[in-house]
């Protein structure tokens, strides 16, 4: 797997994908301004994106070219996809066999969808290691009751915790778990469990309010998919069939029809092998999902079923690992001295789509990202391209926080401490109120509407030099200080 992963590294690399996602790009730049902003440090990971993603990031973005390139958003990723290979092989191993266990892992490594997101500043192949280690150290106590196997379910817990909301929703479906597995101390063991999983959400609402005082803020703060998504209607709003037939469709495209249907074929095997707890486990982050399209927070739109529109098509990964574990149940069914022609067929069965049809408009996810952020992507190139033969180090920034405008300054190989936006609290709430004697950057790039444009407007002493307009998304204005005090704080 580190070889597959480190190629689509470098595929996507050469191609200039890494950073194709506006999330990859947000993500990315997080990151770097704990390390590189006005005010760096610790608030700077935010309160909606859980943190662990961007922990990881850290020893990455403070090379510039890595963080100019994106490389240091898909060095962890790509390490955590190959984790969670290696954990999931370990698990299916203890399951069904090594034969099913080969098949299963190469069913995940080989999917162009799983391999490009994993070369990207994205939360899934994170998500993914956290949710293969904890189906091995369950499957594993099964097996040994041992205390390590709970520590480690706890710790991979933990880690999901902080990484995707998916996480959360484990925990009790895993308590419960061990509860009934444990043949002695069962309460002491599910408790143990419990309170290591837990220490992430309890984290999580504590950072929220020290930063906000809102300990919910994540969910329902100015910032949240909540708030975002608003009174929004959309398929699966209140609907469990549409949201199922969005959903499975997600899945489907992510997964391959094939794959599909080998893995509906082999859940039946699964279950005759009595594999009810890893069906379930890995079935759960997709009912989240679910219940999340029909609350009215999480829409998904896919092209074959909402004209043409691609909208979080990448969630249907979440159940790439049920179907490469439910497929590989087909392995364990047969003969052992057959098992290992089964784990090839099944393999081939499940590929042979994508090594048929090898290019990116066939793989879903990718698609996502080329479609619906090409406008910002080359709205972000114009204005860098503009700014950079202008720009004099030093001269400040008053702008944004944003994938639609700091790209601008990642190309350009401006720091973000050149740059001064509402991360850099208490400042630039002054500012913002008092431009006319608080504001003293050289430069202002702005959104039309936005606190940086109003700004602007009442300071009275900016130009507006440049107006970048590309048909779907919104212009970018760039003004430049030409009245006023020149000088710096």
């Amino acid at each position: 797997m580190a070889c597959l992963s480190a190629l689509a590294v470098a595929f996507c690399f050469s191609r200039g994908w890494l950073l194709h996602y506006g999330d990859a790009e947000a993500h990315l730049d997080i990151a770097r301004r704990m390390v590189d902003s006005l005010t760096p440090g610790y608030d700077q990971v935010g309160t909606v994106w859980l943190p662990l993603p961007h922990w990881l990031m850290l020893p990455f973005v403070r090379v510039d070219a890595w963080w100019r390139s994106g490389l240091a958003g898909a060095i962890p990723a790509a390490c955590c996809f190959v984790i969670g290979g290696s954990f999931l092989f370990a698990a299916v191993r203890r399951i069904f066999g090594t034969a099913a266990a080969f098949a299963a892992t190469v069913l995940c490594a080989l999917n162009p969808n799983l391999l490009y997101i994993q070369s990207t500043a994205m939360t899934e192949a994170v998500f993914f290691a956290c949710l293969t280690a904890l189906l091995y150290f369950s499957v594993r106590f099964r097996e040994t009751e041992g205390w390590p196997s709970v520590i480690g379910a706890g710790i991979a817990a933990c880690a999901g915790t902080l990484t995707r909301y998916e996480g959360w929703f484990l925990i009790p479906f895993v308590a419960a778990w061990f509860l009934i597995a444990a043949r002695r101390r069962r309460i002491t063991v599910a408790c143990v469990f419990g309170v290591l999983a837990a220490l992430g959400p309890l984290f999580w609402l504590g950072h929220n309010w020290w930063l906000s005082l809102d300990p919910l803020a994540f969910y329902r703060g100015p910032y949240s998919a909540l708030t975002i998504q608003g009174g929004s209607s959309y398929p699966g709003k209140g609907d469990w069939r549409k949201a199922f037939l969005f959903y499975r469709t997600a899945a489907q495209l992510c997964a391959g029809l094939a794959l599909t249907l080998l893995a509906a074929a082999g859940a039946l095997a699964a279950l005759a092998k009595r594999a009810f707890w890893p069906l379930l486990l890995l079935a759960l982050p997709g009912c989240l999902i679910l219940w999340t399209m029909h609350s009215g927070t999480v829409p998904i739109f896919v092209p074959s079923l909402w004209y043409g529109s691609y909208y979080n098509t990448r969630f249907g990964l979440a159940s790439l690992p049920l179907l490469a574990v439910a497929a590989a149940g087909l392995v364990a069914v047969v003969p052992q001295r057959a098992r290992p022609v089964a784990a090839v067929l099944v393999v081939l069965a499940g590929t042979i789509p994508w090594l048929v049809y090898p290019r990116p408009e066939n793989w879903i996810v990718w698609q996502e990202a080329n479609v619906n952020d090409a406008a910002r992507r080359q709205a972000a190139r114009e204005g860098a391209d503009y700014l950079a033969p202008l720009y004099q180090r030093g001269e400040g920034i008053f702008t944004s926080f944003s994938a639609k405008t700091t790209p601008i300054y990642r190309q350009m190989g401006v720091p973000l401490r050149d740059t001064f936006t509402g991360d850099n609290g208490l400042p630039w709430d002054a500012a913002v109120k008092r431009p006319k004697l608080l504001l003293w950057q050289q430069w202002a790039v702005a959104l039309p509407g936005d606190a940086v444009q109003a700004a602007v407007d009442r300071a009275g002493c900016y130009t507006l030099e440049k107006s970048i307009i590309v048909n779907g998304a919104p212009a970018i204005l760039i003004y430049r200080r030409t009245g006023g005090n020149h000088g710096t704080p």
